[in-house]
Parts: structure tokens; C-alpha cells; sequence
């Protein structure tokens, strides 16, 4: 155990170096740290409760949830009737109908009744573990066929969406350029958002608010100004109102209700500017499916008009006056640089499933965030000098040894949390700090069972030799243990409790390494060059 080749020594003292060197960055200001060259620009991030910044609560609207989930099996029902042989191989159906969140149609032919319920049921799927699927299938007087969506498959499509709003909205954030913000899930609809360092909630509000639903439709030409003005459109149209301060006067167009290209088909949006009157735009480009459509479309209907509709609202309604054929397209409308900017990260992160509404809001400052670090360093650094100075005066030589430990081991704690680009809030400074002691346990076991050893008659040597193989059994299974429940609470914990889990983690493996490796050198590098007669403990 008191034998250390060169090469073991010179790998612990580069670990060491390595650590006090990459954490030093976070100490830095923030005008010393971005003078560091880029591969040393790597430091703890400090959460909101120490930063300060802004903390939003969304909640997710599920009546419009329902909309988006009939509309999309309606698309699916039309896109299942028309067969995948050509013409010959569609089955005629009625018109569809979504009343009372249900969809129903006719089966024009009923030998194709079964044939068209087949296709149906290809097109739901389980719903979880449940035994059910998402759609019921259910055959009414021998020719009409109605969907109603399944308690199981409405969990199972809340989950989904919920999973994928919090990715989305993730995705928007970043792209703020803020570092570290804490997005998770909190019960059945709702997410929790915390931006460190962003003073300006209602930029965030209205960055992750934004549903981001873009769609290309097509004007119904046929459409009385009169009968529409009273809420009369054909069928298979609808009324749709531009949005505020577009329309130059109009108050809404008539639009059919068939999507001819949608936003999912979207690979890049970028805020630039309008060549002609230099006004912010937002800039589209679709994937080679989208061009395709988009270009069979527009030459399909030269002289028509279609509209821009960006969540649920017409942005403008130009004619088309020749096909675009570069898979590109401009969206323009009362923009700034900023909206435009925003709308492009909207689209490019894609569009949210549900619609969100803010629920909470809540803005930390900065100088309660100094407040925070000012008391938390205070813990810190008292609960430090208390243990140095218990070490010093209960087990000399040996506690100075430990001492040093403890400081290396701060540093890899620090060096580890930067090199991850972790997080450090008020309770992940708990962690740090209940570390500190727990970092020193280790040796007080190490220290004891070498008293003990000294006590039974053993040489130095021996005894610290002994001391160290046995009682590192104890140590290793008690951090194990220690480990476990860290896991746990990162696995089930959220926030704040995933914080001090992480800094708790990173805190019992450097502090098995330095309390058991790092003083073990120290104490063997010191045995073998004095060889003391007798040894004060």
C-alpha cells in the first residue's frame, strides 16, 4: 500500500495540476476570464438563485391540444382513404366531419367498408402499457365510420407533446446564448423555465410563448366578401384573421383548409432584409419534399392567391406571379430586427405542439444573487477554516496531510463542475460544503485505525500500512452508498435537488481519491525518506 512507482506518482501529481489549473478560470472576473485562450474558457456556471434572472411556469393549453390532435387525424383519414396504387385503389368517402371532438365520415360504397376500417387501424397505434390504443374505430349504421380518441391515447398524446414542447423550448433558449437554463417538466402540463443571467422576461415570454405554427394556404377565390363578412364560407374553407397591423385594412381571409406545405418541412429560417425597401424579413428554406410541393403548387396556381398563416393568424395573402421553384420563400409582415430575429428561432427550433400560457413569473436580481454567493461563500469558507484547524490539532502531521487533500480536492471539484459547464446554485453550495467535511471522514477513519494499529504494538511502517488497506473497505462502502442515494435523488429530484446531487456525486469521488490516494503518497514519500522512530497520531 506504501509503494508508489514513478509513474503512479507523476500520474497523480498531473491529476492534481491539472485540477487546481481549470479551476482557476471560475475565480476569475468576468474581463480576466475572456482574455483566457479558448480551450481555458471553461468555468462554473452560477444558477438563478445566484446570478439572478428570470423564472417562468407554463402551462400547457390541452383544449387546443385536442384541436391539434383531431386536425391531424382528420389529415390522416383523407391521406389513408387515397391508396397507395393510384386512383383506382381510393376508397370514395363523404364529407368529414369533427363535431364533438370526434371524427366521422361516410363510406360512399359499402363493400369498401371494411377495407377503409383496415386502413383505419393501421393508422392508430397503442397507448403505452394500457392494452388500449389512441383511436376507437366504431362502425355506425353499416356505413358511417367515427374515431373518438381513447382516455389512454389522450395521456399518451399529453406526455408526448409535453416531452417535446420542453426539447422545443429548450432549443429556443439556447439560442439566446444564455448558458445552463433549467428546463424540466413539472406534473402532468406544466414546465418550469429558468434563464440565469436574463434580465428580460418578457423577451423569454414572448420567444417561448410563440407557438410557431407556420402554414401556406391557399386563398379561396370563390368566397363571397359579403356571405363571409356574416360567417358564411363554403365548404372545406374557413375564416382566418390576419394578425395585428397586417392586411393593410382587410380584417381576415377566406382560406381552405387544406395545408398545401407546412413548417415541419422547414430546414432553416434567418432573420435578413427585404432587397427592395431594406425592412426586416424572415428568410425559409424547405427540404427537398417541401421545394417539390411548394414549386408543383405554386406553378399549379399562377395568378392565385396564398397566404403566409403563422398560429392560426394570415400574415400576408400575395399572388403568385410565376412558380418559385428554389425551394426558398420570404415571410414579411410589421417586423423588427428583434421579432424577425425571434420568429426565425421559433421556426427553426420548430413548431410547439401545444400552445403554452405563462403562469408564473418571477425575476431574481442580480443583487440578491451577490447576497446568496456572499453568504454561501461565508459557509463555506468558516466550515473550511473549522475543519483544517480540528485536523491540525488532533492529528498533526497526518491532519496536514488531509489539509492539503482537502484543498486539492476542492479544486477537482471545481475543475470537474467547469469541465461538464455544470451549474452551481444555493444548494448545489450546500453539497460543496457538506463535501468539505465529508472529504476529511475518510481520513479520520484512516488516522484511527493507524492509532489503533500503533496501540497493538505494530512498527510504523505496518501500522500505517495496516491502516490504510482496512480502513478503506469502510470508506469505499460507505461513499457507495452515499453515491446510490445521489443517483436517486438526481434521477427523481428536479432543480435544485439535481444540483446538489451533482456537486454531492463530483464531491465523495475526488474526495475518496485524495483522502485515501493523495494522502497515502504523501505519507509514504514522508515514511520512506525520514524513517521515524515513533509517530505522533
Amino acid at each position: 500500500m506504501l509503494d508508489f512507482p514513478r509513474w503512479k506518482t507523476i500520474g497523480i501529481g498531473i491529476i492534481l495540476l491539472l485540477g487546481v489549473l481549470f479551476s482557476i478560470p471560475s475565480f476569475l472576473t468576468e474581463k480576466q476570464f475572456e482574455a483566457l485562450p479558448g480551450f481555458a474558457q471553461a468555468k462554473v456556471n452560477l444558477g438563478l438563485d445566484l446570478a439572478g434572472g428570470s423564472h417562468l411556469l407554463l402551462e400547457a393549453d390541452l383544449d387546443d391540444l385536442a384541436k391539434t390532435q383531431l386536425s391531424n387525424m382528420e389529415k390522416t383519414v383523407r391521406t389513408a382513404m387515397r391508396g397507395e396504387r393510384g386512383p383506382d385503389d381510393d376508397i370514395a368517402i363523404g364529407e368529414l366531419s369533427t363535431d364533438g371532438g370526434r371524427i366521422s365520415f361516410l363510406v360512399r360504397d359499402q363493400t369498401q367498408l371494411d377495407e377503409a376500417r383496415e386502413r383505419l387501424f393501421r393508422e392508430t397505434q397503442g397507448a403505452a402499457m394500457t392494452g388500449q390504443r389512441d383511436w376507437n374505430i366504431d362502425i355506425v349504421d353499416s356505413t358511417r365510420i367515427v374515431l373518438n380518441p381513447t382516455g389512454a391515447g389522450r395521456t399518451q398524446a399529453i406526455s408526448q407533446a409535453m416531452d417535446t414542447a420542453r426539447d422545443i423550448i429548450d432549443r429556443r433558449v439556447n439560442s439566446l446564448g444564455t448558458r445552463e437554463p433549467t428546463i424540466i417538466r413539472q406534473g402532468d402540463d406544466r414546465i418550469v423555465v429558468q434563464v440565469p443571467g436574463l434580465q428580460d422576461p418578457q423577451a423569454l415570454k414572448d420567444l417561448i410563448g410563440k407557438t410557431a405554427r407556420l402554414e401556406f394556404r391557399m386563398v379561396d377565390a370563390n368566397a363571397d366578401p359579403n356571405e363571409a363578412a356574416a360567417g358564411r364560407v363554403p365548404v372545406g374553407s374557413e375564416i382566418v384573421p390576419y394578425a395585428p397591423g397586417e392586411g393593410n385594412g382587410a380584417a381576415f381571409e377566406v382560406l381552405r383548409r387544406q395545408v398545401m406545405i407546412s413548417g415541419e418541412q422547414l430546414i432553416d429560417a434567418q432573420q435578413s432584409f427585404d432587397p427592395q425597401n431594406n425592412q426586416p424579413v424572415v428568410t425559409i428554406r424547405f427540404d427537398s419534399g417541401g421545394s417539390s410541393t411548394f414549386a408543383r403548387v405554386t406553378a399549379q396556381n399562377v395568378g392565385r392567391r396564398f397566404a403566409m398563416v403563422l398560429d392560426g393568424q394570415v400574415l400576408s395573402a400575395p399572388s403568385i406571379n410565376e412558380p418559385i421553384l428554389g425551394g426558398s420563400a420570404q415571410i414579411s409582415g410589421s417586423f423588427t430586427v428583434a421579432t424577425a430575429n425571434n420568429l426565425a428561432i421559433s421556426l427553426r427550433s420548430g413548431a410547439l405542439p401545444v400552445k403554452m400560457e405563462v403562469v408564473e413569473e418571477r425575476t431574481v436580481t442580480p443583487e440578491l444573487g451577490a447576497d446568496s454567493i456572499r453568504k454561501g461563500a461565508i459557509a463555506g469558507i468558516i466550515a473550511t477554516v473549522a475543519v483544517l484547524v480540528f485536523m491540525i490539532l488532533v492529528y498533526g502531521r497526518f491532519g496536514v496531510y488531509a489539509n492539503i487533500a482537502l484543498l486539492f480536492n476542492i479544486g477537482l471539484i471545481v475543475a470537474i463542475m467547469a469541465a461538464f459547464n455544470a451549474t452551481l446554485t444555493l444548494p448545489g453550495i450546500a453539497g460543496f460544503v457538506l463535501t468539505i467535511g465529508a472529504a476529511v471522514d475518510a481520513n479520520v477513519l484512516i488516522n484511527e485505525r493507524i492509532r489503533e494499529e500503533l496501540k497493538r504494538g505494530r512498527r510504523i511502517f505496518q501500522a500505517v500500512d495496516v491502516g490504510y488497506s482496512e480502513a478503506s473497505r469502510a470508506i469505499f462502502d460507505a461513499n457507495i452508498t452515499n453515491v446510490i442515494a445521489a443517483g436517486l435523488m438526481f434521477w427523481f429530484g428536479s432543480g435544485p435537488i439535481k444540483g446538489f446531487a451533482v456537486v454531492l456525486t463530483i464531491g465523495i469521488i475526488t474526495s475518496v481519491f485524495t483522502a485515501v490516494t493523495v494522502t497515502r503518497l504523501f505519507a509514504a514519500r514522508w515514511l520512506h525518506k525520514t524513517r521515524p522512530t515513533a509517530l505522533n497520531i
